[in-house]
């Protein structure tokens, strides 16, 4: 079992791991989405927002779910891998979703403008919007019951490691009295 750090923290070896989950995805992604592909013709940039949503959606709902779903789920593990990376337990849920949301927001954007020189890969405007609401869905999903399922643990074990107060000198006794006598 994972132990909590001091000051409501996730124990180390959990943010480790996830930190290293949290490289790995980003490496994926990158690799995913910033390799050249050889394609004898390439559409158009959109930069229009919500313009290949409503394309995607007109296909019919099973290609909408296939396409739509893909851009949902590609950078998701980001809304749980961020805040655990991060650590802390004791955070305003709606701070930790706004911070969550607007880091895949920007690791989103940056992939988009990646593409931009890349063979092959076109950017859309609706990837990194569908992209930030699959972080945010994630975030909301898994998040908040995580780290009170984590602060529950804390409680059962008795909470944070008591701290001691400074200690003063100890008041003066006389450590002999009761065997001998001073006159």
């Amino acid at each position: 079992m994972q132990r909590l750090g001091p000051g409501g923290t996730v124990a180390p070896r959990l943010r480790v791991t996830c930190l290293l989950l949290l490289v790995a995805h980003l490496l994926t992604v990158g690799w995913l989405m910033l390799r050249p592909r050889t394609v004898p013709w390439v559409p158009a940039p959109n930069l229009e927002p919500l313009a290949s949503i409503s394309a995607e959606l007109s296909h019919g709902p099973w290609e909408a779910v296939r396409e739509l779903g893909g851009g949902l789920l590609l950078l998701a593990p980001l809304g749980v891998l961020l805040p655990l990376a991060a650590g802390r337990l004791n955070v305003s849920p709606l701070a930790s979703l706004a911070r969550t949301v607007f880091a895949g927001a920007m690791i989103s954007l940056t992939v988009e403008l990646l593409q931009t020189a890349v063979p092959g890969q076109v950017p859309d405007v609706d990837t990194v919007l569908l992209n930030t609401v699959g972080v945010a869905l994630a975030h909301l999903a898994v998040v908040p019951g995580l780290r009170s399922r984590l602060r529950r643990r804390e409680e059962r074990r008795g909470g944070r490691t008591p701290r001691i107060t400074r200690v003063g000198p100890a008041p003066q006794a006389d450590v002999l009295s009761g065997s001998r006598t001073y006159l």
